[in-house]
């Protein structure tokens, strides 16, 4: 039987996403109440800029105090889409403490400071559900804190990134260089005006955080991440990946050490093989690879970002929450028991593509090979290619297997103090195999 008195909604934020959220709110009513056993009906939204119209959202809703709107005591069920650490966490925080439960698509507080915000909500009773802060409208959060809860998951490995992902995808399919697909992705509405957030790669590590620290039941921090973002990427790397039968991603990549004692959390640039399923993720798309110890492989695709899509992934928590509300019930917290530290990037095993400029004569090659070996850094292959340089240069391209990211520093270091090293050109792992 259908409960006749609403669940009072709260929306903070009605920029691209929250105007979604409201029309979907409004357009899918029944659908939404027949789902939830329950109406939802929206009782107040706080903007910035109330003057500004918002077609299909009552005036009299709109409202610039968010404190105010919270504290009313009949709110059943807040959502966050407001972004940035305050004042969202102030109002997070102060509607656990008012009674309602929290939607939130905030990537950068959850990652800063999920674990206190989870502490807060079990302290009320309230839930926290965040399934729009990691890959838009792709299901990954849920399936990772309740779908695998009763699984091992040892890695997780995605794009999580659209505009990145645009941008190196123009980069390798038309030939463009970075700051040309930069402002082909800006004119689309793929890249903000300030892109620094995506192509620095803040935005992928704040959402490995998060997934690392579901997927491992620990805490980390958007600072325990390693991150490096896309902007030194050049158009000869693109080419150099494409000759090994590669592709260039920013990929988010978080695994459990094989001891089973640590994790790794880190964001950067990587050559994937063209075989790899994460190679054929094109334009602004996300893709997100689990390995876990029963289940096997699972991969997670869809669009990353934008309104409609992430608006999706709000609405199915707003769902879960109102249930919850109506059954007198809170669904999973957070699950840290494991407390496994993080190991910095330094320990890191994984493969390297080095790209090097040399001087063009005999003996040059082996000085390179010795440098490798007294770093305890294995070839796997070498390429040289003369340029016909009237300066005298070559260039040299270097694979290792497999080592860690310290001796790969160490050798990059020795390999800069040789006379016949010109330069180094790039570095960039090689990921996937």
């Amino acid at each position: 039987m259908m409960r006749t008195r609403p669940l009072k909604v709260a929306l903070l934020g009605c920029g691209v996403v929250g105007s979604e959220v409201a029309r979907i709110m409004t357009t899918h009513a029944d659908d939404l109440a027949a789902r939830i056993g329950a109406p939802v009906e929206l009782a107040g939204v706080a903007v910035r800029r109330p003057s500004k119209v918002r077609e299909g959202i009552d005036p009299a809703l709109i409202t610039t105090d968010a404190t105010a709107l919270v504290e009313r005591g009949d709110i059943d069920v807040v959502i966050e889409v407001i972004g940035g650490i305050e004042p969202a966490r102030t109002l997070i925080t102060t509607a656990f403490e008012h009674g309602a439960g929290v939607v939130s698509a905030n990537k950068a507080l959850l990652a800063e400071d999920g674990s206190a915000l989870h502490a807060a909500a079990e302290k009320h009773g309230r839930d926290l559900y965040y399934e729009a802060a990691v890959a838009g409208a792709i299901p990954l959060v849920r399936p990772l804190r309740e779908s695998l809860a009763g699984d091992k998951v040892n890695r997780v490995l995605g794009i999580v990134n659209g505009t990145t992902n645009f941008i190196l995808d123009k980069m390798d399919t038309s030939g463009a260089g970075y700051s040309e697909a930069l402002d082909e992705a800006t004119a689309l509405g793929y890249a903000e005006a300030d892109p620094t957030a995506d192509v620095e790669g803040f935005d992928a590590a704040a959402k490995a955080a998060i997934l690392a620290g579901i997927a491992f039941h620990t805490r980390v921090r958007i600072g325990e991440v390693h991150r490096e973002g896309i902007t030194e990427v050049t158009a000869a790397d693109i080419a150099s990946a494409r000759r090994m039968g590669c592709t260039v991603k920013l990929l988010a990549i978080c695994e459990r050490a094989a001891d089973g004692r640590s994790v790794t959390a880190r964001v950067h640039p990587a050559m994937i093989p063209l075989s790899h399923p994460l190679a054929s993720v094109r334009e602004a798309y996300n893709a997100v690879f689990v390995e876990a110890e029963a289940a096997g492989q699972l991969m997670f695709y869809g669009p990353g970002a934008g309104g409609s899509p992430t608006a999706s992934a709000v609405l199915g928590d707003l769902v879960a929450v109102c249930r919850n509300k109506i059954g007198e019930a809170t669904g999973p917290g957070e699950s840290a028991y494991t407390r496994l530290p993080v190991s910095p990037m330094g320990d890191v095993v994984t493969r390297y593509h080095i790209s090097l400029d040399v001087a063009d004569k005999p003996g040059v090659l082996a000085q390179v090979a010795t440098v490798f070996a007294e770093q305890g850094v294995s070839i796997d292959t070498v390429r040289q290619q003369s340029r016909q340089d009237p300066d005298g240069e070559a260039s040299l391209v270097v694979v290792t297997h497999r080592a860690l990211d310290a001796a790969l520093s160490g050798t990059v270091e020795a390999l800069r103090k040789l006379d016949t090293v010109r330069g180094v050109a790039s570095i960039m792992r090689v990921e996937g195999e």
